[in-house]
């Protein structure tokens, strides 16, 4: 019997468990993870990036809890002795069309307090010199880190406390409540719980359904596909180096990213994944795909969206294609530069209107606090997601 259950051994997962461990030292909690190690899915096929909070709405959920966030992620780096580094990032204006868009970024970033300013060509190419654009904002406290390893050192003090548990190959199969627990079925052994968190992820929204609620919106598996620059290439990229994204999209378009073991990564398209956890190019799930492509609100969105989808999907099975998408940002990259990379998958929920979830979307009952949807910067911010869940468990425990 535990105090606390939390489904997913993700980043999210993870902090939570690591913030209620860290406040309330005397709960017991419980991490229930269906794979055998940590980090295995968008955490552990993640970039690495250490986000800024530029991009989001001021007053959201993403943009509140980013700042906060990055700031709880570098002070836990700093005492746990994990590396990562500041080392900026720019966002370029590709072409004068594009500066308004340029402008209205910046101005989001002064309103969410975050260092910032506009360059001109001339300063843009003194930080990344094999760029292209007319004009660019320059973040230079945007940074890098391996959230793996953070993962890996949450379970690590999570697990100092001997009333705590990792259930690794835990699979949930069933949530069933009684006048006082909840009752986690998986394909081993059961597992109690007072309160129940559900950070599942890619599964949020079924688990979701299994803890007896409607989910708000369905979660539409979209792969992600890199390249990495080869070695003799690398020089091309110094930090990291972003396009203006397309405001339509909670996507930031296909961008360069100098990681933090060196390697710099190009990518990623966002095409429509045949399983939710399909990451090859001809991986798939049936049953995953059939469900995405019924559900009416992704129909709804590919009607919409169908020359963006289009696009995306000639660029996976176009390498020429997808070289010249990073051939806008920088001119000097060639085929015979890039080797493939491995891809990641988003949890991407959709509203059955059609409308892709941009925020962060938490929900609650008596008994369960559910994370909806949880997309990028959600491991930069997951230090203050964790706090934002912990302050809603508080009366309760």
């Amino acid at each position: 019997m535990f105090d606390i259950g939390i489904i997913g051994g993700g980043i999210v997962g993870l902090a939570t468990a690591y913030q209620l461990s860290q406040k309330y030292p005397n709960i017991s909690v419980a991490i229930i993870e269906k794979e055998s190690s940590l980090a295995q899915h968008q955490t552990g096929h993640n970039s690495g990036v250490l986000h800024s909070g530029i991009y989001y709405k001021p007053g959201s959920l993403k943009a509140i809890n980013c700042r906060r966030g990055k700031k709880a992620m570098e002070q836990f780096c700093e005492e746990q002795g994990i590396e990562y580094e500041l080392c900026g990032k720019i966002i370029v204006a590709l072409n004068d069309e594009e500066v308004p868009s340029l402008q209205s970024i910046f101005q989001r970033g002064q309103e969410n307090g975050v260092n910032c300013k506009i360059i001109s060509r001339e300063e843009m190419l003194e930080i990344e010199p094999h760029v292209a654009g007319v004009q660019a904002i320059h973040v230079p406290e945007c940074g890098i880190v391996n959230y793996k390893q953070v993962c890996l050192r949450f379970g690590e003090i999570i697990e100092e406390k001997e009333e705590n548990r990792l259930f690794l190959g835990h699979q949930v199969t069933n949530i069933k409540s009684n006048s006082r627990s909840l009752v986690i079925e998986t394909n081993r052994e059961p597992i109690e719980c007072r309160y129940l968190i559900n950070c599942g992820g890619l599964h949020s929204d079924k688990i979701t359904k299994l803890g007896g609620q409607k989910p708000p919106a369905k979660i539409i598996p979209f792969k992600g596909e890199y390249f990495e620059l080869k070695e003799d290439a690398k020089h091309l990229c110094q930090n990291l180096i972003y396009p203006v994204p397309d405001p339509a999209f909670p996507f930031l378009g296909v961008h360069f990213t100098r990681m933090i073991d060196r390697k710099v990564e190009c990518g990623p398209n966002a095409v429509l994944a045949f399983g939710r956890e399909a990451y090859g190019k001809f991986d798939h799930n049936l049953k995953d795909l059939l469900e995405s492509i019924a559900y009416p609100g992704f129909q709804k969105m590919a009607i919409k969206h169908w020359k963006m989808g289009w696009g995306e999907m000639w660029r996976s099975y176009n390498k020429s294609a997808f070289v010249k998408a990073l051939k806008r940002l920088i001119p000097e990259i060639e085929a015979r530069n890039l080797v493939s990379a491995p891809a990641g998958i988003r949890a991407q929920a959709v509203s059955p209107s059609g409308g892709l979830v941009d925020d962060f979307l938490i929900e609650e009952n008596a008994r369960i606090i559910n994370v909806c949807n949880a997309p990028s910067p959600a491991a930069t911010a997951s230090l203050n997601i964790g706090s934002t869940i912990m302050a809603q468990l508080k009366a309760r425990i």
